[in-house]
């Protein structure tokens, strides 16, 4: 049996793409208490429990597990923790440093790979440069969500308030950082688009773009995205987890990329693939 590959709902891997690549997925926790709403990571025990069936099913050629970053879930560590349970390495964690499609187009490249008999350190291999050849950014329609979460500094919350700006945030590191300050969707869009194309180098792109509550704006990125960047690209529209909407709040649209990519191990062979 191949390599099981193991992600948690973060990943934002359509259910589709996800059956036909034999992607287990997680769901992370949304809690609602009134109007609030918070979030809450796997534990250990969940994930052992998932990790087991998985070995189960897949026998000696072991897990793959790709979870959100550590710096923003207790995931991780949790996943760490339930690796340690199984003998011999069965489970091996990926440590993402990232979320999102970065991390669902991780766990596809590996699980094509897993498909074709590939080993779990192969599949850990694909997984790791996929991700290292990864940039996402979030277009924030609004930063309640965010400033509540903390995820932003007070000083970025600050001035984006007082200026009435639409900040793109970068994931660097695992962590949320400010990358550009926008007045409109518009130019917000244009600077993801400039920010696709100067980080592509004229070379094929893997892009999925997700969103919150702004389906015709993220089809409409899209667009932008399609015209602009090389011949080869390939393109998916997700919606963005519940929880990760938590922190982004309604009309958010995230680019995920993957670049470089010479090999088809993204392609989906659907819609939308240029």
């Amino acid at each position: 049996m191949p390599v099981r590959i193991i992600v948690d709902s973060s990943s934002c891997l359509p259910l589709p793409v996800a059956e036909e690549l034999d992607i287990t997925v997680v769901n992370l926790h949304v809690m609602n208490d009134g109007e609030d709403r918070s979030t809450s990571g796997l534990s250990s025990l969940e994930l052992a429990a998932s990790y087991a069936r998985q070995l189960e099913r897949g026998g000696d050629d072991g897990v793959l597990a790709l979870h959100i970053s550590k710096e923003l879930s207790s995931t991780w560590s949790s996943a760490v923790t339930a690796a340690a349970v199984f003998d011999d390495g069965l489970v091996r964690v990926v440590d993402t440093c990232s979320l999102g499609m970065a991390v669902g187009a991780a766990a596809m490249a590996a699980a094509r790979m897993a498909k074709d008999g590939a080993s779990l350190q192969d599949c850990y291999d694909i997984a790791v440069d996929t991700l290292k050849r990864s940039e996402t950014w979030i277009y924030l329609h609004r930063i309640d969500e965010i400033r509540k979460s903390g995820r932003i500094s007070t000083a970025t919350a600050v001035v984006s308030t007082a200026l009435a700006t639409r900040p793109i945030m970068r994931f660097n590191g695992g962590r949320m950082e400010l990358a550009a300050k926008t007045r409109t969707q518009s130019k917000a869009f244009a600077k993801l688009v400039e920010l696709a194309q100067i980080r592509a180098e004229g070379q094929p792109v893997f892009i999925a773009i997700g969103q919150n509550e702004a389906r015709e704006a993220a089809k409409q990125l899209g667009d932008l995205l399609e015209k602009s960047l090389p011949e080869g690209s390939s393109f998916m529209l997700v919606d963005i987890d519940p929880t990760l909407a938590v922190h982004s709040g309604p009309g958010a649209v995230s680019v995920s990329a993957v670049f470089a990519n010479e090999t088809p191990e993204l392609s989906t062979g659907k819609p939308g693939t240029k």
